[in-house]
């Protein structure tokens, strides 16, 4: 699998300018992640037709999807999910997928850093086993996820991420 360059281009400025203003302000800007979806989807549309569309609507989708868990136990914001169905829309089905998965390893391995240098790896740890049991009950989401109160952009870990992405695709 060989990716473009009217593919890759698009995605590293997409995630550098996106963690460049996640580093700054903690936020994934809107008025970069919906056009960035609508262009990607439009791209694989005019270059690859309705398969090449329902390719990058795919891409977007399931991306966006594997992240979704983590908005909805407040471990990362919407912007990042925003994010990553933005760079899932350019990478299309199934380069997406790959880069979803490994911005999540990267997220896991920021986080142990991060919870290092602070100090809290311990406690972060302690609290990452406290989910173990919800997981085997199903997901059962029960109150708030422990958190150290220490965040990082994730953006950064999506940047990572699609890097794995463009760079396996080689």
């Amino acid at each position: 699998m060989n990716v473009p360059l009217w593919v890759a281009v698009p995605v590293v400025v997409l995630t550098a300018l996106a963690t460049g203003a996640d580093v700054r302000t903690r936020r994934v800007p809107n008025i970069l992640t919906g056009p960035a979806l609508l262009l990607g989807i439009g791209a694989h549309l005019a270059l690859g037709g309705t398969s090449g569309a329902l390719g990058a609507l795919a891409g977007a989708v399931v991306a966006g999807l594997l992240l979704f868990p983590g908005w909805f136990s407040g471990w990362m914001g919407a912007g990042d999910v925003k994010l990553m169905a933005a760079v899932g829309a350019w990478l299309a089905f199934p380069l997406s997928v790959y880069a979803a998965l490994a911005a999540l390893v990267a997220g896991g391995v920021i986080s142990l850093v991060v919870a290092a240098r602070h100090g809290i790896l311990v406690q972060s740890l302690r609290g990452a086993l406290l989910l173990i049991p919800g997981v085997l009950a199903g997901g059962a989401r029960t109150g708030t996820p422990p958190h150290s109160g220490f965040r990082f952009p994730f953006a950064l870990a999506i940047l990572a991420g699609s890097m794995f992405a463009l760079w396996r695709a080689t």
